[in-house]
């Protein structure tokens, strides 16, 4: 294998240019879905509420508009304009009413004391399409140009619009950013000038491969668009690191300096260990798709198909591009500014007894923190944006000067008898927190018939299938308040009618909530089980899984851990995804310390010099990798306006700080004190004699 790439390097180089072309076509025709609340199964009940919605009444998304010093009059042409807008279904307003010549007294007071104050009124605009569809999108741009000043546009759909501009202008730059301090990195810790470029045009060309093939899932979400190229970057970065230090050393080695000799070995080398490390990180991605929650499907299928094509393109393009500027290579050369790690290494060996108890003094704290996380995230999406967006405007002033926080929609049976739904209103009046409650039976006084409404107002509310009833809430999403307040509207309704349904962002969240929380720990332990069973195979022990997967979780620990002593409030997807990156990243450094050791040990090394010849050799490539790592997510974390984005950069980055320091400070140690289970344990190892057993 490793003679027919260097021998057809070229043909190689030409089809990665070839595959370059269908990839940036399927790049830019995969769509990107900015709605989080669309990963929900769809057995969950508002998931179905929302498909009936659409399905009965053609109402997908919903927004609330806040009209600013506008008359009547005023009022009325805009809601004309609005209604012009492809993809709007319905405009509610008081401008519409007064155009239907509904007579003002015979509407319930509440109509406008609760959305008309002062120099404000308040619109209900329905879209004939799903909140966060292109169309729907782009209707709300529309609303807003049209509206000029005058109007603030609140709702889901708002928010995807904000974060998709948002979005769309940082995302590039987030590569740039990643890009640009990575090579930094390189070039000062590498021994080259020019290889740290062939890295990443090589890990570019298989980034954007992988960006093209997303096609094939129809859509990803945008903090996988967001990330992908990011993490694909810094973890697969140590494959070519990998690929290069054995290609120099091989280089080195050889009498007659023969580069293609060389290669050879180096991707004959790589294949064998490359591919054993970097099915950690594939399984550690992988765990992500068990999430009940659809997101981690999405992230868990697109990194783990750029793992793969990032550790292909480590043996096949990036040799293709050191051969053919093997020349230029070699007069680039520079000294590394890392130093020789052989004191570092001793010292590290000699306090090994300290270092343990310091590793078991961290642990109880770091487990206690990284246990309360998931007490301190955040799941009110909208909260990821900027104080100054639009959408983040508009739901200040929809909360601070009408008191709504969040609107609940509920679609009871139209069968459902005229009294029993008068009842079920009363009810849902007296749930705390809901602010108003509107219905056809509601809208009027009771002593004006149900006949005097217009049709078009009627088929707003009513269809074959289903009645609508809108209440307004003052309690924010995400909050114990409203998990109460939900919990009572279910039990109301389903009292009356069985197949009632209840559809909002609060809702939904909350399914979320309940959906995540459990996620976090069926992905924790599927991830662990999987690497630990491929660490075992691929070191022939029992015992050393163990101790690698203890190293590295306390490193997780200590991150996440960290987040919850300093009162960091996380988004709620962050701990999920950051257990399973750090974990599956970072593993590598344990595993190529850990493969190290045993060598020596079986060269007949005792242990202490083992562990300082492991040290001394792991110690440049940990800190390289964990550099790239660091460099890659940093400057995005800082860059972007997006927290969900800037916080999981910004755990990365700190995550993998902590595992250049953790893995040589405490895998060492705890590979000297467990020695004698280690030869027990692994197959090869029994062999070493009692004297090598020291």
């Amino acid at each position: 294998m490793e003679k027919f790439i260097v021998k057809y390097r070229k043909i190689i180089l030409a089809l990665a240019v070839v595959l370059l072309i269908p990839s940036i076509i399927g790049y830019f025709n995969t769509r990107v879905n900015y709605d989080m609340l669309t990963y929900l199964p769809d057995s969950m009940e508002t998931v179905q509420g929302q498909n009936e919605l659409l399905e009965s009444f053609g109402k997908g998304a919903f927004s609330m508009l806040i009209v600013e010093d506008l008359p009547t009059s005023e009022q009325t042409k805009l809601e004309e304009k609005i209604r012009t807008i492809p993809h709007v279904d319905t405009v509610l307003g008081f401008g519409d009413l007064e155009n239907m010549n509904i007579p003002a007294q015979i509407l319930p007071d509440e109509l406008y004391t609760k959305f008309q104050k002062g120099n404000e009124s308040l619109i209900a605009v329905f879209f004939d399409t799903s909140t966060s569809a292109d169309e729907t999108m782009d209707a709300v741009k529309e609303l807003r140009k049209i509206a000029d000043n005058h109007v603030y546009v609140s709702g889901m759909s708002a928010f995807s619009t904000d974060l998709k501009e948002l979005s769309e202008s940082e995302s590039y730059l987030y590569v740039v950013i990643a890009v640009c301090l990575a090579l930094a990195v390189m070039l000062a810790l590498l021994d080259n000038w020019l290889a740290p470029v062939l890295f990443l045009v090589s890990i570019g060309v298989m980034i954007v491969i992988n960006l093209g093939t997303n096609i094939i899932f129809g859509e990803i979400s945008y903090i996988t668009k967001a990330l992908s190229a990011i993490l694909q970057l810094a973890v697969t970065m140590d494959y070519s690191i990998f690929l290069w230090h054995s290609y120099r050393e091989y280089l080195s080695q050889d009498k007659e300096h023969n580069y293609n000799r060389a290669m050879e070995k180096a991707i004959k080398a790589a294949m064998s260990s490359v591919f054993g490390g970097s099915a950690t990180t594939v399984a550690g991605f992988l765990a992500l798709c068990f999430m009940t929650f659809g997101l981690g499907l999405d992230l868990g299928l697109v990194m783990a198909k750029g793992v793969i094509l990032g550790v292909i393109g480590s043996v096949t393009v990036l040799p293709a591009l050191i051969l053919t500027f093997a020349n230029v290579i070699e007069k680039l050369d520079h000294k590394s500014i890392l130093p020789d790690f052989t004191r570092l290494s001793q010292k590290l060996v000699k306090i090994f007894p300290a270092l343990l108890i310091i590793f078991i003094a961290i642990l109880p704290p770091a487990i206690i923190g990284y246990n309360n996380t998931n007490n301190n995230v955040y799941y009110t999406i909208g909260d990821s944006l900027p104080s100054d967006m639009e959408f983040a405007v508009a739901n200040k002033k929809l909360t601070e000067n009408f008191e709504m926080a969040n609107t609940h929609m509920v679609l009871t049976s139209s069968n459902l008898d005229e009294a029993a739904t008068n009842d079920m209103t009363n009810e849902l009046k007296n749930i705390p927190g809901i602010k108003t409650v509107l219905n056809l039976e509601s809208l009027l006084n009771n002593e004006v018939p149900l006949e005097m409404l217009p049709e078009s107002i009627v088929n707003v509310a009513k269809s074959d299938k289903w009645e609508l009833t809108i209440m307004i809430s003052e309690y924010r999403t995400a909050t114990d308040e409203m998990a109460e307040q939900i919990n009572s509207i279910n039990d109301t309704i389903k009292k009356y009618d069985s197949s009632a349904l209840l559809v909002s962002e609060a809702s939904s969240t909350q399914d979320m909530i309940d959906l995540t929380s459990v996620d976090f720990q069926v992905v924790n332990t599927i991830s662990i089980i999987a690497i630990f069973i491929i660490i075992a195979i691929v070191t022939g022990s029992i015992s050393l899984p163990f101790i690698l997967i203890a190293v590295i979780e306390s490193a997780i620990f200590i991150n996440l851990g960290l987040s919850y002593f300093t009162g960091q409030q996380l988004s709620f997807i962050t701990p999920i995804c950051i257990s399973t990156i750090q974990l599956g990243a970072t593993i590598d450094y344990a595993i190529l310390m850990t493969t190290r050791y045993k060598r020596e040990r079986l060269n007949g090394h005792d242990k202490k010099s083992a562990a300082i010849i492991s040290l001394k050799t792991s110690i440049p490539s940990i800190i390289i990798s964990g550099a790239v790592l660091f460099a890659a997510t940093i400057g995005v974390a800082i860059y972007s306006r997006a927290d969900m984005i800037s916080s999981m950069c910004m755990l990365m980055a700190r995550g993998a700080a902590i595992s250049i320091v953790v893995v040589p400070a405490f895998l060492a140690p705890m590979l000297i004190f467990t020695d004698p289970l280690i030869i027990r344990t692994t197959l090869g190892m029994k062999k070493l004699t009692k004297e090598n057993k020291k």
